[in-house]
């Protein structure tokens, strides 16, 4: 029998370590997404959970019965407003913007998410199942760290990211704020939660300095 795979243990992206920030590269990769507006504690963001996450486990067992076990990969978002003080400073969640998504092999294919989630819709249908798409990211440069705690702490850590790292390093925030839940807050203290936080970014040409 081959091994399951595990993304997070070959894919760079899943890589960080608390106080280090980093610029890594990152090639576009496929997931189920689900899009959504206001706080993530509200319904419409559990609403969008629910919906994923069945897909996703379909996508697992379709692809072990033909033969490609893997590890469901980590639930990751993207984050935005208008004003993106909303994160760092103001941190008001009423304003904030989100795609919730679940990364998939790159052996999956769209045959396969629609079958899943015909699948699911025949079972117990979820509120926001005809919300989920399949869709690749392309992100690129980015610079990533790991936030260690509660994910409302994160404000402090991301203003060192905008506001010294990435233009001391000539580099312009462009693209969402991402962020991937590497722990479950339902079982883990929030103090331990560990949470990489990435930004994409592009390079500063000579022009624009």
């Amino acid at each position: 029998m081959a091994a399951k795979t595990d993304l997070k243990k070959t894919l760079d992206g899943y890589r960080a370590r608390r106080g280090e920030f980093r610029v890594l590269e990152l090639p576009p990769l496929p997931y189920l997404m689900v899009d959504g507006h206001g706080d993530p504690n509200a319904q419409e963001y559990a609403d969008a959970l629910a919906a994923l996450y069945p897909v996703a486990y379909r996508l697992k067992f379709a692809s072990k019965k033909d033969g490609r076990d893997y590890v469901v990969p980590p639930l990751e978002a993207l984050w935005w407003a208008e004003d993106m003080d909303a994160f760092t400073t103001a941190r008001d969640k009423s304003r904030w913007d989100w795609t919730a998504m679940i990364m998939t092999p790159d052996w999956i294919t769209a045959a396969m998410v629609d079958a899943a989630i015909e699948d699911v819709a025949a079972k117990d249908r979820p509120a926001s199942l005809d919300k989920v798409r399949w869709e690749t990211l392309s992100e690129g440069t980015c610079v990533q760290t790991l936030h260690l705690g509660p994910y409302d702490d994160e404000g402090p850590v991301l203003e060192e990211m905008h506001e010294r790292f990435i233009p001391e390093h000539r580099l312009r925030m462009t693209g969402k704020h991402h962020e991937v839940y590497l722990g479950d807050p339902r079982r883990v203290e929030p103090a331990k939660l560990r949470t990489i936080l990435r930004q994409p970014v592009v390079r500063i040409s000579v022009n624009e300095c």
